[in-house]
């Protein structure tokens, strides 16, 4: 048995999703610990695209046991059109379960977070406006529903109406927005808890017993370790943990439980939003990783900022989340571009650095210093074994493996289940 960790260690999109969805073939129950409804996951199965919100990705195997674990905010509108749409596609959710001490995301916690980026002007952190940020706030507040609570009927309204007086002061005095109806938000969301219900489980317990009979289990989480409230490059973060730590606290399972961390290293690098990013291309061949990768949200469908990988970036991650092996995704982006680079240092007042600036001032005056490959110019989405990929594609993967440090385990040349070759297995 294994308990597997997934992280992305660099600003999301990955593709976490696809390696997800390819080792979930080897567990049985697969863990979604933290984040909401803005970290889609795009996964592909049989030519058929699915884009996962708040579902783990393991779900679309239908002998899984899926979790949303208690470091998650759920908005049950956004969880109940997910599985409807994929009820339709007839994919099975029986197995599902939702921890009864998961946050739930309310209508004024989107609003809010709608009003504050306005109101924050040029200091804006460029969030998606779903409501993640506010609902989050109101959990270290104290002041959250969570859904044991809104399985509590008079215990939901109770708290509801605490909040809505709450924030109404707020969306009034501060915002002259117009108020939240109480009565018409009650009825909506006890009416979702009747659908939610069959899902609501202890699942700390459930995981942990599961480790007790030797499951195999595997843990994803949303976004990356660049976008981690502590870790990364704060204010423009996310706001929860999306490191290997914040997979332990959002699931109820203690890190000496986990036998290995998997970082999902995208073969370039990408970003949504605001913050400093050393790397950003903005010439042709920036918007043409961007076009070839389809690199638009798949929650927002805003413009991912594209640029070359950042080793500085990976070695931060690396030692962050304690990574056994990484995982490179999109190889096939990079097939047909002659001359390809790795960020290895910064240079900063005619110094080179080679750690992670904590500092956002430093960080948005470094240059960056690069190593340059030669291009492969071969179409790699069809090989299947390392030894067959270009020389230069290998020669590109073993020094970022070395710049990082880790040995890679996987390496994906396309979306599909099958454009996997597998350097370890980890199962």
């Amino acid at each position: 048995m294994a308990s597997v960790i997934i992280v992305g260690t660099q600003w999301g999109d990955e593709g976490k999703g696809k390696i997800v969805d390819y080792l979930a073939d080897k567990c049985e129950y697969v863990v979604r610990s933290q984040g909401g409804s803005n970290a889609g996951h795009t996964v592909v199965v049989d030519n058929v695209k699915y884009k996962l919100r708040l579902l783990p990705s393991g779900i679309l195997h239908k002998d899984k046991v899926c979790v949303i674990g208690n470091g998650v905010v759920i908005e049950p509108k956004v969880f109940l059109s997910e599985i409807d749409e994929l009820i339709a596609k007839k994919v099975n959710i029986s197995n599902l379960k939702i921890s009864n001490r998961a946050h739930v995301l309310m209508p004024y916690h989107k609003i809010l977070d709608a009003l504050q980026e306005e109101d924050l002007g040029e200091n804006k952190i460029g969030t998606t406006k779903n409501g993640i940020g506010p609902c989050y706030m109101d959990k270290a507040s104290r002041l959250g529903i969570r859904i044991c609570d809104l399985m509590d009927k008079d215990e939901f309204a109770r708290k509801l109406k605490f909040n809505v007086e709450l924030k109404n002061k707020l969306l009034k005095k501060l915002y002259n927005h117009e108020e939240i109806n109480y009565e018409e938000l009650l009825e909506e969301y006890l009416g979702y808890a009747e659908r939610l219900k069959p899902y609501v489980a202890d699942t700390a317990q459930i995981l942990n017993d599961a480790i007790k009979s030797k499951k195999n289990i595997l843990f994803e989480g949303a976004q990356a370790t660049m976008l981690d409230l502590d870790h990364g490059t704060y204010p423009f973060v996310t706001s929860s943990y999306p490191s290997a730590a914040g997979a332990c606290s959002g699931s109820g399972v203690g890190p000496r439980k986990i036998d290995h961390v998997i970082g999902v290293v995208k073969a370039y690098s990408t970003r949504v939003g605001e913050g400093p990013f050393p790397s950003e291309l903005f010439d042709d061949i920036g918007q043409f990783i961007r076009d070839k990768g389809g690199e638009y949200g798949t929650v927002t469908g805003r413009p991912r900022r594209c640029g070359w990988l950042d080793a500085c970036v990976l070695r931060y991650a690396s030692y962050i989340n304690g990574l056994d092996s990484i995982a490179i995704t999109r190889l096939d982006i990079l097939d047909e571009l002659d001359k390809i680079k790795i960020c290895v240092g910064y240079k900063y007042n005619n110094e080179i650095l080679t750690w992670y600036p904590a500092n956002l001032n430093i960080l948005s005056k470094v240059e960056p210093v690069y190593e340059e490959f030669e291009g492969w110019k071969t179409d790699t989405s069809s090989i299947r074994e390392y030894d067959k990929l270009p020389e230069n594609a290998k020669k590109y993967l073993k020094r970022l493996s070395e710049l990082v440090d880790t040995e890679i385990s996987i390496v994906s040349v396309g979306a599909g289940r099958d454009q996997t070759i597998i350097l370890k297995n980890i199962f």
